[in-house]
């Protein structure tokens, strides 16, 4: 590879791309973190923080919505915010509407990925609940989807089959519906983020990253034929983001998890898939990075990996802070500073997710 769809699809991408922005270091910086809060209203040191500069985006989960008005608002109250910053784009708003069980918003999609996959028309059910999230999302103002799933399951009830995220166990099945999903999203406005690459599917049910680390000993011929072939199609569908996984792939990298590792990100996702569009960690307080130090720490390796953009989701109810952000943020523009993370690398980063901010 990349296949001629993936070269397309580069230069699509780069037809729309701004100049390299001039930034400060806070604000290179602050351009890779998706912040997070708690509860229903964003806490004045966020929105500080953006109208400085030094946000990418906003993701939203369950306890931050009432109903797809009170959002509305306070994005509208984050939008307002970045306007007056020295950049004046949209943020980015991000949030999980996968369909079934894994919705933060009422409404479109209904029917989770397996019951699509299951269905006798899978393809045009796949298209509608591409179409019907992009409504859902619009009508709130969220701009970016962290959907679909692309993991191809193994066993029934496992960890990604358990709550019914993935449309199949067959490769072709989980390619062809995934990229109708994301064609029909994308059509209608909202970006769309293909997870977990390079592939969660083979996870038993006790292997979940985001409470402990874990190891998928797939071998290589297997990782690229069943797991990462949803990812080829979803490239030459024009997906916007690829979000990486948490688990560590010896076959790839034998002691990195794959959202820390560049063989994974540079090598396996850019190099030989092709992809040119954002690069996206799952979320950055994961049980899985436990062996990996603190938030600061952790982001300044994905960064250096290769991930343009740090989801930093705050695991504490009570915390209406965007602690975790700033403390990613800063070492990340600390390890600039001291000439850890490469400047120019910074920069090109900063460049892809100015481009999905202008046009999700």
């Amino acid at each position: 590879m990349p296949s001629a769809c993936a070269v397309q699809h580069a230069a699509a991408s780069s037809t729309a791309r701004p100049p390299a922005p001039k930034l400060s270091l806070q604000q290179l910086a602050g351009q890779r973190i998706v912040y997070s809060y708690a509860g229903l209203r964003p806490p004045q040191s966020l929105l500080a923080a953006i109208r400085a500069g030094e946000a990418g985006g906003v993701i939203f989960f369950g306890p931050n919505v009432s109903s797809a008005s009170q959002l509305r608002r306070v994005i509208n109250e984050l939008q307002a915010a970045s306007r007056a910053s020295p950049r004046h784009s949209p943020l980015l708003m991000l949030t999980d509407q996968e369909g079934g069980e894994v919705r933060r918003l009422p409404g479109a999609p209904v029917p989770s990925e397996k019951q699509i996959g299951k269905s006798s028309a899978g393809t045009a059910a796949a298209s509608a609940a591409g179409a019907g999230a992009a409504r859902t999302l619009k009508n709130a103002g969220v701009t970016v989807n962290l959907a679909p799933v692309l993991d191809v399951y193994r066993q029934p009830g496992d960890f990604i089959d358990e709550f019914q995220r993935s449309y199949s166990s067959n490769s072709a099945t989980v390619a062809k519906l995934g990229a109708a999903f994301i064609s029909a999203q994308q059509r209608a406005g909202v970006a769309a983020t293909a997870k977990h690459f390079p592939g969660l599917g083979a996870a038993a049910r006790s292997q979940n990253t985001d409470l402990v680390p874990v190891t998928l000993r797939t071998p290589l011929a297997t990782l690229r034929s069943i797991d990462e072939a949803p990812y080829v199609k979803a490239i030459e569908a024009g997906v916007k983001l690829v979000m990486t996984s948490w688990a560590i792939y010896p076959a790839l990298d034998a002691r990195m998890p794959a959202g820390l590792s560049s063989a994974v990100i540079q090598g396996e996702l850019r190099g030989r898939l092709g992809f040119k569009g954002v690069t996206i960690t799952d979320g950055i307080d994961a049980g899985a990075l436990a062996p990996f130090g603190s938030v600061g720490n952790r982001a300044v390796l994905a960064a250096s990996a290769g991930a343009d953009l740090i989801l930093c989701a705050t695991t504490n109810p009570d915390d209406n802070t965007p602690a975790i952000g700033v403390a990613a943020r800063n070492a990340i523009a600390s390890a600039l500073a001291r000439g850890r993370l490469p400047r120019g690398a910074a920069a090109q980063a900063a460049t892809r997710i100015l481009a999905l901010r202008a046009n999700p």
